[in-house]
């Protein structure tokens, strides 16, 4: 049995499909001129949400399991609707010298960034994803970012014994 979803201020219930699952959509989402694109979340179950997806960038956030600080990695889309891993941001800044591996030194964000460092990922190895696998556990508070709405909780959507889900970038009918 699925968590029941937090949804929050701007975001707003569209409906509820078989098996529990639901739509979401960001309210007052700044137009961007662009073909309208969701990001759609899935798991072996079938879809969970969708979220308007209010222009080319999004970010996803979680509780590092050994530093037990917030890390983020933050994503451009791309006209073919892959994306691609831009920047990570993290509260402490082991996070990003250890965990990640990164071969830039991290410098310290701008005073309104969610997060108190950042860092370019690796060159040599770009992250260009066309779905992404994540485990959305209530320990690693996995959570989506889009500019202009609220965050939505992963965790909230699936249960701990089966937290995998999918992100993927599909074009809004």
């Amino acid at each position: 049995m699925r968590k029941p979803a937090v949804v929050v201020a701007v975001l707003v219930c569209l409906g509820t499909l078989g098996g529990g699952a639901f739509a979401v959509a960001a309210q007052d989402a700044p137009d961007q001129g662009a073909s309208e694109r969701s990001i759609v979340i899935t798991n072996d179950d079938g879809g969970l949400a969708s979220v308007a997806l209010p222009g080319d960038t999004f970010a996803v956030s979680y509780r590092n399991s050994i530093y037990k600080t917030v890390a983020e990695e933050r994503y451009t889309v791309l006209p073919d609707g892959s994306f691609r891993l831009d920047q990570i941001a993290a509260d402490q800044l082991a996070v990003l010298e250890e965990y990640y591996g990164v071969p830039g030194a991290p410098t310290p964000a701008e005073p309104t960034d969610r997060r108190k460092y950042v860092v370019d990922p690796d060159p040599a190895h770009p992250a260009v994803f066309t779905e992404l696998s994540i485990a959305a556990t209530d320990l690693g508070e996995r959570t989506l970012h889009l500019p202009g709405a609220a965050p939505v909780s992963l965790w909230t959507l699936v249960d701990d014994d089966q937290p995998f889900i999918l992100l993927d970038i599909k074009e809004t009918p």
